[in-house]
């Protein structure tokens, strides 16, 4: 029997950018929507389970859109609340995949829902996670998944020797025709929030929500971010974390307009 696992979406936010719409079920050609080419690119990979980890305000357009299946593998629906007495939004993304923990029982990609990764992004994940007992994660080059226009941040990962993850550098407002200013050359690797996790890391991540919430329970906008919480966790030695280099440029939504561009890129 080949091994579960899961693919686990991050769909809880709406974009106020993009006008407080849900950008993964933006209609992207034909009644098509984004998520649903991000299904297309993962589906080959052989997932046993989709999770999407959803909010008060996206999770019925999610299930009214999809259902409880997608080609024949089951799809569920993590609610990430919070206490809106307390609170002005939600704990973060560590927290979102926290919030899918009753429905995980294997190893997991995480993903975002409103970016395309390609589908070796998914590919090489998943034979890692059939192979291996640590985690991973796919390096985009860096000035690949800028955009030519704007700044942007970016976690850069930094590596041994055996390309395992020895710390992710966030770098802000990265400018496309001035990465010499931030000591940067294009050829980086980047995450751009797509990870392979076995099951004891969303455990370790749960441990470390907690006091998170703990320490910070006077502040309501403050949130506990996955990429930073796993290089906490790299550092402690608790989490191993592989790289693999992929040439696949990402497509995502951010602002109004961008799912033209994502079109005109998809029909290339």
């Amino acid at each position: 029997m080949a091994k579960e696992i899961a693919l686990v979406y991050m769909a809880a936010g709406l974009s106020k950018r993009f006008g407080g719409r849900i950008k993964g079920l933006v209609e992207i050609n034909n009644g098509k929507t984004f998520i649903e080419y991000s299904l297309a690119q993962a589906f080959p990979a052989g997932f046993s389970k989709i999770i999407f980890i959803v909010s008060q305000a996206t999770i019925d357009p999610f299930k009214e859109h999809l259902g409880k299946s997608h080609k024949g593998i089951p799809l569920f629906y993590a609610l990430q609340s919070y206490d809106s007495d307390t609170r002005s939004k939600s704990w973060g993304t560590a927290d979102a995949l926290c919030s899918a923990r009753k429905f995980l029982n294997c190893p997991l990609v995480v993903c975002n829902s409103d970016d395309l990764y390609g589908a070796r992004a998914f590919s090489t994940l998943i034979e890692h996670l059939r192979k291996n007992t640590d985690s991973a994660a796919v390096g985009y080059k860096l000035s690949d998944n800028i955009p030519d226009a704007g700044a942007v941040n970016r976690g850069i990962f930094k590596t041994d020797s055996e390309g395992y993850v020895s710390a992710i550098d966030e770098v802000l407002g990265i400018v496309k025709n001035s990465l010499s200013e931030k000591n940067l050359n294009g050829e980086e690797l980047c995450s751009m929030n797509i990870f392979a996790s076995q099951l004891n890391d969303v455990e370790l991540l749960h441990e470390r929500v907690k006091v998170f919430k703990e320490q910070h329970a006077e502040e309501k906008t403050m949130e506990c971010y996955l990429p930073i919480e796993l290089c906490s966790l790299i550092s402690e030695k608790a989490v191993r974390m592989k790289v693999y280099p992929v040439s696949e440029k990402t497509l995502g939504i951010t602002n109004p307009g961008d799912e033209e561009d994502v079109r005109k890129a998809l029909a290339e």
